[in-house]
């Protein structure tokens, strides 16, 4: 302001250095107007400035209030996120520890501690994975060498490789720890319990390699350790296989059903094991097939003694819900080196001596021969030509007459089947009825046998009857009663006219439908026969279950009528038939002495040579001719 008045007293002071108060006031009034302008201006740049700045103030507040609510927003949403993988992380079914490059604990999950069996407060941030393998070592939770772990997994997570290893723990836990390399050069360790994935998996193949049934080795593990057992054989050592086959074992499984053969393949497989030393292998090949693997062998004899006794174990009697089962088997034997170097080669010959045991009777035992091929390919050729023998009407009947004791007349004939092979012949029964029923013909052969017989017989006096044997496989038959129904009526034939004789072998395998079947029989007239009576296991059991019409007794006895104590029993076995209304025929009379023994041991009936051999139908009506007069004489 001095500076300013000053300059206005300049101004107004006139040449003569008089001060011109007009125009001081002029110039002091102006200045003041000046003043008011630029004061009025200041404040309202001053206002706008006010203005803008509480413009910006309000701007900044909703700038500041909405990034506020952003951030908020943002930590409530990572605060769920992290709660997320939080809950994700300790309910994974896997326990998971994150370490970072010093192999120092970064975070890890409840799983992990469950799995782990630590506290949390002995797994925290920044723990050394070394402190915490110990920790584990400790309590059994880690199997491992740590300070070796740790090298081969650094080592892994240096190279950036992934690298699983698996724990075996105490209690059968196996527990599979994954390591995942980080870019940092930390890692994350996942840890799964595959305990069940395990045991699934030696469960799977178990059931490879093993019999399903009986739990034995099947075929494929038989093969493998019968290729171990070659392969470890010395100079001077060999090995033995055993190939064993149930006798009759497709009977039992016909007329009792497949719940009774699985349980008589359960105690075979039970008998075996308990019969063999250690170090043998026993093993299940198939149906009613075992196999078993003697290493170390020395000597023959000690393939001999075990084969006895498989025999012996097997023959054993089984009862199998109240019904007593006997059964026996047959067992090829094939020796490496001798008889084969290769597993295949060996089963195959072993194979080959258990044809010819079946062949020789069963019930036994053979030794692999080089000749035993050629019989197989014999045997081949033998069922080949048995199945083309039946469709192309090769088989014819023979009959063998039954005498009456009492009045010498004939009262029956007994059918008898023959092979008319068109190169060999007539084939006997005994050459071809056991293939017939191991490769399943006998059914339909029975069949023929019965319609043939009724039609032959409806030609013969009515007094006569006429005799069928029927298979143990054909009593299991469902279709057994309408085939004689169907044979009866095609031939015109009366029931009482036929006799149906059964083995002992079929009441063995006795079932309640078996049993049925025999009294259907018996009610439409049919005459039940019990053959080779005698020779059976508790053959006398038998009556009980079903009163038979007649008994035959075995030839054996009566070859043996020289002695005391057959003759006993056949006199044993009349006197009990007459006492339940029973008949008896007295099988194999092939001398006059014979058949006076057993007319004087009181049999009602005889059959053998004595009287006739089995004859073909158009000489029947001789033999029953020639023994009429002496029928009529006698009455």
């Amino acid at each position: 302001m001095d500076k300013l008045f000053a300059q206005q007293l300049t101004r107004a002071t006139r040449a003569d250095g008089e001060i011109d108060l007009a125009v001081l006031e002029e110039l002091v009034v102006a200045a003041y107007a000046q003043a008011e302008r630029d004061r009025r201006l200041i404040d309202r740049s001053t206002a706008l400035m006010a203005e803008e700045l509480e413009q910006l103030n309000r701007g900044l507040e909703r700038v500041v209030e909405e990034r506020t609510a952003a951030l908020r927003d943002r930590e409530a949403r990572l605060a769920g996120q992290n709660m997320l993988i939080d809950t994700a992380i300790n309910n994974m079914p896997q326990g998971l520890v994150m370490f970072d490059a010093d192999a120092r604990v970064v975070i890890c999950n409840k799983r992990y501690l469950e799995m782990s069996g630590l506290r949390q407060d002995q797994v925290q941030p920044g723990q050394p994975l070394i402190e915490l393998l110990r920790y584990r070592t400790a309590i059994g939770t880690f199997s491992g060498d740590p300070e070796q772990y740790i090298r081969q997994l650094l080592a892994a997570v240096a190279r950036g490789e992934t690298r699983t290893v698996e724990f075996e723990l105490a209690g059968d836990r196996t527990i599979a720890v994954t390591n995942r390399p980080r870019p940092d050069g930390g890692w994350v360790a996942t840890h799964e319990d595959i305990s069940e994935r395990r045991r699934a998996e030696k469960k799977i193949a178990h059931m490879a390699h093993h019999d399903a049934l009986t739990d034995l080795p099947n075929r494929l593990l038989l093969r493998e350790r019968l290729a171990d057992t070659i392969a470890g054989i010395g100079k001077r050592k060999r090995a033995a296989v055993f190939c064993i086959d149930l006798d009759n074992f497709k009977t039992v499984n016909d007329t009792l059903g497949h719940q009774f053969g699985d349980g008589l393949l359960k105690y075979v497989a039970d008998r075996l094991r308990a019969c063999v030393g250690p170090g043998v292998t026993v093993a299940r090949v198939g149906g009613d097939e075992f196999s078993l693997i003697l290493p170390d062998l020395v000597h023959d004899a000690d393939c001999a003694d075990l084969a006895q006794r498989v025999c012996e174990a097997v023959r054993t009697p089984i009862e199998l819900a109240g019904h007593p089962i006997l059964i026996d088997s047959s067992i090829g034997i094939a020796l490496a080196p001798d008889h084969g170097v290769e597993p295949d080669e060996l089963l195959k010959n072993a194979d080959l001596a258990l044809y010819r045991a079946k062949a020789d009777g069963r019930g036994s035992y053979r030794f692999f021969e080089p000749s035993m091929d050629a019989r197989l390919k014999a045997r081949r050729a033998l069922e080949s030509e048995l199945r083309q023998a039946l469709i192309e009407g090769q088989f014819v009947l023979h009959y063998q007459p039954i005498l009456n004791v009492e009045n010498n007349a004939i009262t029956c004939c007994e059918a008898l089947v023959r092979w008319q092979h068109p190169e060999r012949g007539l084939i006997p029964p005994a050459d071809f009825i056991p293939v017939a029923e191991e490769i399943g013909l006998i059914v339909a052969l029975g069949e023929w046998v019965l319609r043939k017989a009724c039609a032959d017989a409806a030609s013969w006096p009515s007094q006569i009857k006429v005799a069928v044997n029927l298979s143990p496989i054909q009593m299991g038959s469902a279709n057994l009663v309408p085939t004689v129904i169907g044979a009866l009526a095609a031939a015109g034939l009366p029931a009482c006219r036929l006799e149906l004789e059964i083995t002992e072998s079929v009441m063995i395998q006795n079932t309640e439908a078996t049993l049925a079947a025999l009294h259907q029989l018996r009610h439409l007239g049919v005459k039940i026969s019990m053959d080779d009576f005698g020779t059976g296991y508790s053959a006398l059991s038998y009556l009980r279950l079903f009163a038979f019409d007649k008994l035959k007794i075995d030839r054996c006895f009566i070859n043996d009528l020289s002695n005391d104590a057959s003759r006993a029993i056949v006199r044993a076995v009349t006197d009990m038939a007459r006492s339940l209304g029973m008949i008896t025929t007295a099988e194999g009379v092939e001398t006059a002495e014979q058949f006076d023994h057993v007319r004087l041991l009181c049999c009602d009936e005889v059959q053998g040579y004595y009287i006739s051999r089995p004859q073909p139908l158009a000489m029947v009506h001789g033999v029953i001719a020639a023994y009429a007069p002496l029928r009529a004489k006698s009455a």
